[in-house]
């Protein structure tokens, strides 16, 4: 049996479907973005008897939220050293208060809604298989205790891995994300709010007295706030948030395994990363194997990291069959903690959450309860840790640095980089820069040997696009856009699709 090419959590979710907008309407908030952000907010604000919308460019939770390894934990790699050494004890201890409350929230909501959507309670692992960060972990774990998180230390795990040493984040969760969501939008229509798929948000017009969300199609939505979940915001309002985050991709087989599964989550220390969950899958376990994530539109080829993921699996379990297999992309801040807030200090009533480095679960739910508060104008004690006016030199500052100019060297090499591949060198489903009189262009041929050509320049900031083989797309190495074969836009910031190019 062929693996499908769809994530698992989709793939085995009824979801509604629901019109486009095609009318200008009026709400209190409007949301752009519908995962798992996006959604939550909603329902909490359509809870309270406001009046809600969900704009959402293609179809709700199918985006990010969609294609996650979907653990509900704290355990955020090593990250709480390195807070406590950045930011001092007291965020650190935030950082993970924060994400503790969203676990429970969780919980607390599927539990109320009676939600089937296979939620469990499972230790989280982090492991280190070799002696340099087999020290990182044990600085990890000082750090756990530090902020009186419930854990232990260990040294070893239940998989059959040589490791030196682990340390244990006691009680959190997994779930199946895509039913858990399908509970909460069907919370949302219930309470009269209205959800718009198919419905791609551009900008907003400021010159009004209220946000006025602007579609591509010309519809307006105006709002007492604007709310951009939509992964990298849509709209900037000066806050440049092009040169404070950067994506990364990584990659996730759905497994049969041959060795039984022994339970508990688990992410390595080291490099590449790895992390191994399971869920209930036609009455046995579907072993999710995660990892080898890299930059957007830089590294290998992108077969290779499943390729890669394949052969971890077969190593430590044994696979009997490979079902699914998907991909996805997050984004990073500076000092790695999410961005939400109020865009810019100037625009109290335009808000973004994004930047969740991978744990979107339950990092999205905190910036939901924290979106949804700054809407209600309740307090949360999680303002300042996630607001996208603060500034910390150390990180900040280097990161900064490192990333825009890891910018400006693919922006040079990608304009003088000369393709030495025609036409006819490209197989069948397959993609490559090539040559057309002399000028560079991205070509792909489908199953059936039918051309699509497309101009490489990024419509964004005028980067050139790489090929990525593993999901068939056109995808920019310096701020993350990506664009189907066709050339229409994937992923953001870009807002416009690569120009079409004429084989003649």
């Amino acid at each position: 049996m062929p693996y499908s090419p769809e994530s698992f959590w989709i793939k085995s979710a009824e979801l509604p479907t629901f019109p486009s907008l095609s009318i200008d309407t009026e709400v209190d908030a409007a949301i752009v973005g519908g995962g798992i952000t996006g959604i939550t907010a909603a329902y909490l604000l359509a809870k309270q008897g406001l009046k809600v919308a969900v704009i959402e460019a293609d179809r709700v939770l199918n985006g990010t939220t969609g294609h996650t390894t979907a653990k509900i934990t704290a355990q955020h790699g090593l990250i709480y050293d390195e807070l406590i050494q950045h930011m001092g004890e007291e965020k650190a201890k935030q950082y993970y208060e924060a994400n503790d409350d969203a676990l429970r929230f969780i919980r607390q909501t599927a539990k109320e809604l009676q939600i089937e959507c296979d939620i469990t309670e499972e230790d989280a692992y982090m492991y280190a298989v070799s002696d340099e960060y087999a020290r990182k972990i044990m600085k990890e774990y000082e750090a756990y205790q530090k902020l009186g998180v419930h854990s232990e230390f260990s040294e070893g795990i239940p998989l059959p891995l040589d490791v030196k040493g682990a340390v244990i984040m006691k009680n959190q969760g997994q779930f199946h994300p895509v039913n858990y969501l399908k509970g909460l939008v069907n919370e949302v229509t219930n309470s009269g709010g209205k959800i718009y798929e198919q419905t791609v948000a551009i900008d907003i017009d400021q010159t009004m007295p209220k946000p006025m969300i602007i579609t591509r199609e010309g519809y307006r939505v105006t709002c007492k706030y604007a709310i951009a979940c939509s992964h990298f915001p849509f709209f900037d309002g000066k806050g440049f948030y092009f040169t404070k985050l950067h994506a990364e991709r990584s990659y996730v087989l759905g497994v049969r395994t041959k060795q039984q599964f022994p339970g508990g989550m688990y992410y390595s220390a080291d490099s590449p990363a790895r992390s191994l969950r399971s869920t209930p899958y036609k009455e046995e376990k579907l072993v999710l194997i995660g990892g080898d994530g890299h930059k957007t539109g830089e590294g290998t080829s992108t077969s290779m990291h499943y390729k890669a993921l394949e052969k971890f699996g077969e190593d430590i379990l044994g696979i009997e069959e490979i079902n699914y297999r998907w991909s996805a992309q997050d984004l990073y801040t500076l000092d790695k903690v999410p961005y939400v807030g109020p865009i810019t200090s100037n625009k109290p009533n335009i808000l973004v959450a994004t930047g969740y480095r991978k744990w979107g679960m339950s990092n999205g739910t905190a910036a939901a309860k924290l979106l949804s508060d700054l809407v209600l104008e309740r307090e949360n004690p999680y303002q300042e840790l996630y607001s996208p006016a603060r500034f910390y030199a150390d990180p900040s500052i280097k990161k900064f640095l490192m990333q825009n100019l890891n910018v400006a060297g693919h922006l040079i090499e990608g304009k003088i980089d000369i393709a030495d591949k025609r036409i006819a060198d490209i197989g069948n489903d397959e993609g490559s820069v090539v040559v057309i009189n002399g000028k560079r262009a991205g070509c792909y041929k489908d199953h059936e040997g039918n051309i699509n050509l497309v101009d490489t320049t990024c419509t964004h900031l005028g980067c050139e696009v790489e090929w990525n083989s593993g999901d068939r797309s056109w995808d920019c190495p310096c701020h993350g856009s990506r664009f189907s074969v066709q050339g229409d836009v994937i992923e953001g910031p870009a807002k416009k699709s690569l120009k079409r190019v004429d084989l003649n």
